[in-house]
């Protein structure tokens, strides 16, 4: 008589054994997102008690607003930072798809719809071209993406006639950064988002328990999905409160629109990265290129791909910029916003040195860099302070990482 044997289903670790795992991979140098979130939480309460207009309704909407556009911008370099590599036009990139859009939209008279994807094409052929000199002709990024610095600053120009700012008066896009949902719906999202993040960590639960692999237990998923229920919750209840001052003239009540834009950036890209083997590429090139190489793994093409989502998200943080400003004009991605951009990545823990980050970091240092920015402003502090602070506050976290990865690597674990 035969028998047949089955896989070893290994049962779901208790809590308390996986909260040690946790803690024993943070001292090994494994920090992940924890530095921004607690320092999120420190700016929070420390804003919160020095200003108290900080957690009105008003400026919690204002919040994500403000930090839309370098957030989306902030997604798309996390690519390029995987890599090891850096894109510094892409702020300025942003400015010129957004200069294309509404040249068409304004001046041309094009549908919304037409010159939205015009300036998104705009930006893959921006990527096309810089991750083809970086790839094929192995000039450094570094070089490639400054000389972009300079000669998008002149695009801008010419698009723009030398200065000229183009108005945006398309409703579609003015709501994309000032509209909001109704109350209603934002409720119906909200319940939407919970049970499809609910049922893929039960889903996969049900797989890793059906190959015999450890599985999270079911104590770990409720908290997880309890406390995206509190934070969603509470966010959706502020954000659908009266927030104008002159209800009867006109009422601001809703999330803003531009929440669940990021929300699906934020899905979409998380899933290529996590799910497919085009992201697991990504990170193999980024820890090694030459291992990666000889693995067979397209390593010019992966590297040209990067820049290609960093200028098509350039893109759209572009579009959501002009809706938010009603306007594109030369300054439009310039300034700050390429330094906040990459301050924001690298502070939600996306590392300089490649081959560790994810999309999440864009939005926890994206709201980082909102909060520190949003805060100091009610608290009447200049500009100059702010950028010291902000700086500041990027190399602190440029720091932990390098440290982080030293004690990493002393433990083994890289």
């Amino acid at each position: 008589m035969t028998t047949t044997t089955r896989p070893e289903q290994t049962s779901a670790p208790a809590i308390g054994s996986q909260v040690r795992d946790y803690f024993e991979r943070v001292r090994g140098g494994d920090l992940g997102a924890l530095p921004a979130v607690i320092g999120l939480v420190v700016l929070c309460a420390v804003f919160a008690s020095l200003s108290p207009s900080f957690l009105s309704p008003i400026n919690f909407a204002n919040l994500f607003t403000q930090g839309a556009g370098v957030t989306v911008i902030a997604m798309g370099l996390v690519f390029v930072l995987l890599l090891g590599e850096i894109d510094l036009s892409a702020g300025f990139a942003s400015g010129v798809c957004a200069a294309v859009m509404a040249v068409l939209l304004t001046n041309e008279g094009w549908p919304w719809y037409t010159a939205v994807l015009a300036a998104m094409v705009t930006g893959v052929l921006i990527g096309l071209v810089l991750g083809a000199l970086v790839a094929k002709l192995g000039i450094p990024s570094f070089v490639v993406t400054l000389a972009a610095f300079l000669a998008f600053q002149g695009v801008a120009l010419i698009l723009l006639d030398e200065g000229t700012n183009v108005s945006i008066r398309d409703e579609t896009i003015l709501a994309v950064a000032n509209g909001n949902l109704s109350p209603l719906l934002g409720w119906v999202l909200l319940a939407v988002g919970v049970v499809v993040y609910a049922g893929i960590q039960l889903t996969q639960v049900r797989r890793r328990a059906a190959r015999g692999l450890v599985a999270d237990s079911f104590a770990i998923i409720a908290f997880r999905v309890g406390t995206l229920v509190v934070l969603s919750g509470f966010a959706v209840y502020v954000l659908n409160l009266e927030r104008s001052r002159n209800p009867a003239i006109i009422s601001l009540t809703g999330v803003p629109i531009v929440v669940p834009v990021i929300l699906v950036l934020l899905i979409v890209w998380t899933f290529v990265l996590r799910r497919t083997a085009y992201g697991r590429h990504v990170y193999a090139v980024g820890g090694n290129a030459e291992a990666a190489r000889r693995a067979g793994i397209n390593v010019d093409r992966i590297r040209i791909s990067a820049f290609v989502i960093c200028s098509f998200m350039a893109s759209i943080g572009g579009i959501i910029a002009a809706s938010r400003a009603n306007s594109v004009d030369p300054n439009t991605g310039g300034s700050t916003v390429l330094l906040f951009a990459v301050g924001a990545a690298v502070i939600g823990g996306t590392s300089l040195f490649g081959g560790k980050g994810r999309v999440l970091d864009a939005l926890l240092g994206g709201a980082v860099v909102a909060v520190v920015i949003n805060g100091m402003g009610l608290m009447g502090y200049s500009a100059s302070v702010k950028y010291v602070v902000t700086g500041a506050v990027l190399l602190l976290s440029a720091g932990v990482d390098a440290l982080s990865r030293k004690r990493a690597s002393a433990s083994g674990r890289r």
